[in-house]
């Protein structure tokens, strides 16, 4: 759920990519409604341990995620520009708050028409409630998950002004209008003026006032905390501040600590399809054996399986074999692959004391050499998997990327070489460096003398599967000498650890990895620029940011940048899950059961 910046997910509720060009348009947002059975409720399975926690659309990292802002947060709070829908990952002009953009004035000047819908509160969606965004993310850059210092909004904004219905925002050189379509003005959702206070009982200016004015920036600050202050606690979600900017098809009408959650149709939603059942409620899990005692029993009417439970393989990835037997009379099961990559961080911190380990390039190339990714995928995932040797996602198309090898195919006996050709030897089961020094057969910059290859990994609980993917890798790194504790814990947590500056782990994994969204096109700044909106590791390389402002400030294709990052290994690539859903057979969708590649949840769109 950038995000994306992409956003990470559990388990991978991701869904299909299929070969998609950034500048392709999805027109249509399907049909007319198929029932009028408006009584009926649709159960929803959360995944293990990713409960929503954060209603405010401007998060930071920690609270940037698919559970956030795909399943829950964008059913109340629409993006300015909507993307995915289907199996598709292209934007879609029909459900979008505003007409695609224009460039003028050599990629320099954008302009954007609102087409006027509405909040709950009666007020219009229009530039203001453009600007409110525009000017918060100016005030507090550093608040939102989403920013890249240098690059795009709001640093690249010379001027934005809004009038009426229509925004125009200036830039300080030439943008990639797909980049910046993809990867920023995707990101922007439109606040009301009901949220414009910095307390229960003031109002403030961060709407209306000038843009990069040192007035404005004052008061959005202020703001920016209230509104956090006020997305702290889910008995708080269901007040009238945060209803009043509802204009999406959804309305909150309850959720608990736990994450449970029930929508019920927003009446004001000025798009289409409109809500075709009376409530929505998604339910929350703390582990995948919870989850599916509950497709056992029927209560649920999409829901997610566990590759461990299924006695049959997927023949290919985004196929599907035999459904678990206990369910097969009640459900159909659905699957496909992600627009996004599986990665573990490697912390790079100088506040870890592993640091000095991780930041030699021969010691993860032994890590990634022992990651035995197809082994994992047929014996682990049951097929229902892809592997993963860049940031690119599978399946994308020639127009984005080029091919990228494979540097580091599984191979103990070579991973193991190669900490002997750097001065280690093997004592008492573990690595030890006999030749310390900066040599190129020498154990490398700040590691003395003795250094042990004793590390440590936390991962995300609840998934037998992912459990078993790890203890699986553990056990080859203890194979070439490289010893691995673990903690683990709930996803939120485990999100909150990989990006706390002061835990001490050397690899992170909350689950599945990376999903190009809310910023759609696969480049790395968010991730792998020194200074990215969501890079918990600390990786920084010169060559790297070069490679990755090609794609950003030019029209460069990723090729040259995914095959370094290949090769570099700023994070541990790991096998990447297809998403394997449960949908009951009485179920039905004017779009189809298509997992969708971004992880949107559109329940408008179902109907019994």
């Amino acid at each position: 759920m950038k995000s994306t910046r992409k956003t990470w997910s559990v388990l991978a509720l991701l869904g299909v990519a299929a070969a998609v060009i950034v500048s392709l348009v999805v027109v249509s947002s399907g049909g007319p409604s198929k029932s009028s059975t408006n009584a009926k409720v649709i159960t929803y399975a959360e995944g293990p341990g990713a409960n929503p926690n954060y209603i405010f659309p401007f998060m930071s990292g920690q609270y940037f995620s698919v559970d956030n802002i795909n399943q829950f947060q964008q059913e109340m709070y629409r993006p300015l520009y909507w993307f995915g829908l289907g199996g598709s990952v292209a934007v879609v002009p029909s459900l979008s708050l505003a007409s695609l953009p224009t460039f003028s004035n050599g990629n320099t000047k954008v302009t954007i028409h609102l087409k006027g819908w509405k909040f709950a509160d009666g007020q219009t969606v229009n530039a203001q409630s453009v600007m409110f965004f525009l000017n918060m993310y100016k005030a507090d850059p550093t608040g939102y998950a989403g920013y890249n210092p240098g690059l795009g909004i709001p640093d690249q904004v010379q001027s934005a002004t809004g009038h009426g219905n229509t925004v125009t925002i200036e830039f300080t050189s030439a943008v990639n209008p797909n980049w910046l379509l993809y990867n920023y003005l995707s990101e922007i959702t439109p606040f009301p003026n009901s949220w414009d206070r910095s307390s229960a009982t003031t109002a403030s200016t961060c709407a209306s006032g000038t843009y990069g004015s040192a007035s404005t920036d004052a008061a959005c600050v202020k703001v920016v905390a209230y509104l956090d202050t006020q997305s702290s606690s889910t008995a708080l979600f269901t007040d009238h501040l945060w209803e009043s900017g509802t204009d999406g098809p959804w309305k909150l009408a309850s959720i608990d600590n736990l994450g449970n959650v029930t929508f019920v149709p927003n009446p004001h939603y000025s798009g289409f399809p409109k809500p075709q059942v009376a409530k929505v409620k998604e339910v929350a899990f703390t582990t995948a054996a919870a989850e599916q005692l509950q497709l056992s029993a029927h209560t649920l009417d999409l829901g997610y399986l566990d590759p461990s439970v299924l006695t049959s393989d997927a023949p290919s990835p985004g196929a599907v074999g035999a459904n678990w037997s206990p369910i097969a009379g009640f459900y159909d099961i659905h699957s496909g692959t992600p627009w996004s990559f599986n990665y573990g961080p490697f912390n790079f911190s100088a506040a870890d004391p592993k640091a000095a380990a991780i930041g030699q390039l021969y010691i993860r190339q032994a890590l990634q050499l022992a990651v035995n990714q197809l082994g994992i995928i047929k014996k682990v995932d049951k097929g229902y998997g892809v592997p993963t040797v860049s940031p690119i996602p599978p399946n994308a198309p020639a127009s984005i990327s080029g091919p990228v090898a494979n540097p580091y195919p599984f191979n103990l006996k070579k991973a193991k070489e190669l900490l002997r050709a750097h001065g280690w030897q093997m004592q008492n089961g573990v690595q030890t460096c006999e030749n310390p020094g900066s040599g190129s057969t020498q154990c490398g910059a700040g590691i003395t003398k003795g250094y042990t290859l004793n590390l440590s990994i936390a991962w995300a609980s609840g998934s037998p599967s992912l459990d078993t993917t790890f203890t699986t890798e553990i056990a080859d790194w203890a194979s070439i000498g490289i010893r691995f504790s673990h903690t683990t814990g709930t996803f939120n947590q485990v999100i909150a650890d990989c990006t706390s500056k002061t835990q001490h782990y050397e690899i992170c994994s909350w689950g599945a990895g990376w999903i190009y969204a809310p910023d759609f096109y696969p480049s790395g700044e968010t991730l792998f620029s020194t200074k990215g909106g969501f890079n918990p590791g600390g990786y920084s390389d010169a060559k790297m940011n070069a490679l990755i402002n090609e794609t950003t400030f030019g029209n460069a294709k990723l090729t040259k940048y995914a095959n370094y990052a290949a090769q570099q290994l700023p994070v541990l690539y790991q096998p990447n899950p297809t998403s394997i859903i449960e949908v009951k057979k009485v179920l039905k969708s004017s779009i189809g059961f298509t997992p969708n590649p971004l992880g949107n949840f559109m329940p408008e769109y179902y109907y019994f």
